[in-house]
C-alpha cells in the first residue's frame, strides 16, 4: 500500500470484519466498526461543503462508482487508480481506521469518501452542509447473490439472529436515502443503468460534480472504469489484501459485473415471493426509480442449482438473513415453506 500506517489500519479493519459483531442503535455491524466511533461519526464528524460521498447499501456497485469518480478526478489518467488502493482513495467514514486518511485528505483539498450507513446514522452535519452525495442502488435480488459469493471470499463468521441483521434492511436503507431525492446535492444512480449506458452516466456524474471533461477524457474514463480494467487492477480488485482476510482461492471481490445473475440462483417461487414483498414495501415510491423490472429481466430456471449437501439450506438462510432483513426472509420462508431454498448455489 502507499502508506504503511494505512496498510496496518486497513488490514486490521478487514481482519476484524471476519469475526464478531456489534450493535449500534439496533443495527448490527461487523467488529471492524466500533460503537464509540459510530457515535462520533453521527454526532461529531464534520462534513465539509466540498465533500463528495458515495453512499450505498453493500454490494450495490460501491467500488465501481468510486473508480469512476477517481478517473473523473484524474481526467481518465490511470496513474492514481493504479498506484493508490481504492479504500485509500475513498475511505469509509464510519470506520475508525479511515480517520487518518480523512484527515490527510482534508489537508490536501476536497475529500472523497464512502459510507454504507443508513440515513439515520449518517453524520448529522451533512444535513446542514452543501456536500454532494451519490447514492447507488442495485436490484436487491442481485445484492443477495453478490453477498452470497462475497462471503465465500471474505472470511465472515457464521451468524443468525431472528431479530436483527448486519447493516440493517435493504428496504429501510433505500427508502431512507430516497427521501432526499430532488435535492440538488443528491444524485441517484443504479447499477443497472451504469451497465446500460456508462458513457451517459459518466457525463451525468461530471455534471453533478461540476467537472468538465473533453470527449476524449470521457472516453478514457469509460474505458478504464470497465469491469475488465478494474478486475485487472490490483489497486481496485482487493487482491492486495492478505489471505488471512480474503480467501482468494474462493474467488475475487469483482466477480461478474453483470445484472440479473439472480436468475441463476432464485427459483420461480422465490422470485415471485420477493417481488411481492418488494411491491408491498416500496409501494409508496415511484417505481420508475427501480429500473430492474422483473418481467423484463428474464425468468429464473425452476431448479437453478441442485442441492449438493445438507448444509446448503443453512448457508442460504444465513446469507439471506444477513443481508436483506428478517422481514424479507421470513416472508419468503413462509411463502414457499423452505421447499425451494436448498436450490441456491452452494
Amino acid at each position: 500500500l502507499s502508506n504503511p500506517k494505512a496498510q496496518k489500519l486497513q488490514t486490521s479493519y478487514y481482519k476484524d470484519m471476519s469475526s464478531e459483531y456489534i450493535k449500534f442503535e439496533g443495527i448490527l455491524f461487523p467488529k471492524g466498526y466500533s460503537i464509540k466511533h459510530l457515535k462520533f461519526c453521527r454526532d461529531e464528524f464534520v462534513v465539509k461543503n466540498t465533500d463528495v460521498i458515495v453512499v450505498t447499501y453493500p454490494k450495490s456497485g460501491t467500488n465501481w462508482v468510486i473508480e469512476i469518480i477517481s478517473l473523473i478526478h484524474s481526467k481518465g489518467d490511470t496513474t492514481w487508480v493504479q498506484s493508490i488502493p481504492i479504500f485509500e482513495r475513498s475511505p469509509w467514514v464510519e470506520v475508525k481506521a479511515s480517520q487518518p486518511l480523512l484527515c490527510k485528505k482534508e489537508q490536501n483539498g476536497p475529500r472523497f469518501y464512502s459510507s454504507h450507513l443508513p440515513i439515520w446514522l449518517f453524520p448529522k452535519s451533512y444535513f446542514q452542509s452543501k456536500a454532494k452525495i451519490i447514492y447507488v442502488m442495485r436490484n436487491p435480488k442481485d445484492v443477495i447473490v453478490s453477498l452470497y459469493h462475497f462471503t465465500k471470499v471474505l472470511k465472515w463468521s457464521p451468524f443468525y439472529s431472528p431479530s436483527a441483521v448486519p447493516f440493517g434492511s435493504w428496504f429501510d436503507h433505500t427508502c431512507g436515502w430516497l427521501s432526499l431525492r430532488g435535492n440538488e446535492n443528491f444524485l441517484i444512480l443504479t447499477y443497472e443503468e451504469l451497465l446500460q449506458d456508462l458513457w451517459g452516466n459518466v457525463e451525468k456524474i461530471c455534471h453533478f460534480l461540476g467537472t468538465k471533461l473533453k470527449e476524449e477524457e470521457v472516453n478514457l474514463v469509460v474505458k478504464n472504469a470497465s469491469f475488465s480494467a478494474m478486475k485487472a487492477n490490483k489497486m481496485s480488485n482487493y487482491s492486495i489484501l492478505p489471505d488471512e482476510i480474503m480467501d482468494h482461492s474462493q474467488g475475487s471481490m469483482l466477480r461478474k459485473g453483470i445484472a440479473g445473475d439472480w436468475k441463476n440462483h432464485f427459483t420461480v417461487a422465490q422470485s415471485e415471493a420477493f417481488d411481492k414483498l418488494f411491491q408491498e414495501r416500496m409501494a409508496e415510491l415511484d417505481q420508475r426509480l427501480f429500473p430492474w423490472d422483473p418481467t423484463e429481466a428474464g425468468t429464473p430456471s425452476p431448479l437453478p442449482n441442485p442441492l449438493k449437501n445438507s448444509s446448503c439450506l443453512f448457508n442460504v438462510i444465513y446469507i439471506s438473513v444477513f443481508y436483506i432483513n428478517i422481514d424479507c426472509i421470513i416472508s419468503i420462508i413462509y411463502s414457499i415453506k423452505l421447499s425451494v431454498l436448498p436450490y441456491w448455489s452452494c
